[in-house]
């Protein structure tokens, strides 16, 4: 059995899909039954609990025989990123208080760094602070997400694609949460490994890319247009952001497009995506018409 952090989520959703595919038992930790009951007539086992809460992580941990933990996506932390500190102080706790054979963090690119890359700070918190387990651990940098673009399919009906890519032609790693979900179902259920080990996950992708992948779905001709960077704040309100609130996220594209993304990292594995832009925006057409 493997315990899933945030099942419902697009991510944890993802990797407990692919290790029930693979015939495995998963078990999730969860604040509402409800919200999971579609997980549970699926036969995932549900532990009432938080990932704010050091002992129903550690009574989620029981007797599985691999964890993949994540924290909560904050597109607004403290300064401090004191959110970011409790979750991962309450990981550390209850998994050396309960121990499991392996552990798979989700991480992202860009987290060897230890400033100047606004939200993956958090994540850069997280690799720091289950450097000290002594169990197997993987980070999987997962590259930016391509779901992220699926405001496109409302936006791009007048032929362009506003991005905070900038410029548009220049790529960064980008991969489909479905396959970050099927690399964390493999590192759990696959052969172990000694240690610690970080794994890039993504391709090399382009905004300009990803608007003509949009278009093909679209049937039209879409064009990733780079918002103006004083425009970025206002940009950020709409995505639900609070106002004065978006300094991290500036700070994140930032470091994207002066090269925080790209492959290549020191001492890391690589693996590419399967699934491109376009087939993310076809899925999410085809769910929204049928």
């Amino acid at each position: 059995m493997f315990l899933v952090m945030g099942i419902t989520g697009k991510v944890g959703g993802a990797t407990a899909t692919h290790l029930l595919t693979q015939g495995k038992k998963v078990r999730a930790l969860v604040r509402d039954r409800a919200k999971a009951a579609s997980w549970a007539g699926q036969g995932v086992e549900l532990v009432d609990g938080d990932w704010n809460d050091a002992l129903s992580i550690e009574r989620a941990l029981k007797d599985v025989d691999g964890a993949f933990v994540m924290l909560p996506p904050i597109w607004a932390p403290s300064p401090d990123f004191r959110e970011a500190r409790g979750v991962v102080a309450n990981y550390v706790e209850a998994l050396t208080k309960a121990p499991v054979s392996r552990v798979v963090a989700l991480s992202s690119m860009g987290a060897n760094r230890t400033g100047g890359t606004g939200l993956i700070t958090a994540l850069s918190l997280l690799e720091q602070g289950l450097r000290d387990l002594t169990m197997p651990t993987a980070y999987v940098r997962a590259g930016g997400f391509f779901e992220n673009f699926l405001y496109g399919l409302h936006i791009a009906q007048g032929g362009t694609l506003p991005v905070f890519y900038d410029p548009t032609n220049r790529k960064s790693t980008m991969v489909a949460t479905d396959d970050i979900g099927a690399e964390i179902a493999a590192l759990l259920s696959g052969p172990a490994w000694p240690g610690h080990r970080c794994i890039e996950l993504g391709s090399m992708v382009s905004a300009d890319e990803v608007a003509t992948q949009l278009g093909e779905v679209m049937k039209l001709d879409v064009k990733a247009v780079a918002i103006p960077r004083a425009g970025w704040p206002a940009a950020f309100e709409q995505f639900g952001i609070p106002k004065g609130q978006s300094g991290p996220a500036e700070t994140m594209y930032e470091a994207v497009n002066a090269g925080g993304m790209d492959l290549g990292v020191e001492s890391t594995e690589h693996v590419p995506g399967a699934t491109s832009a376009r087939d993310v925006f076809a899925a999410a057409q085809g769910a929204a018409t049928a």
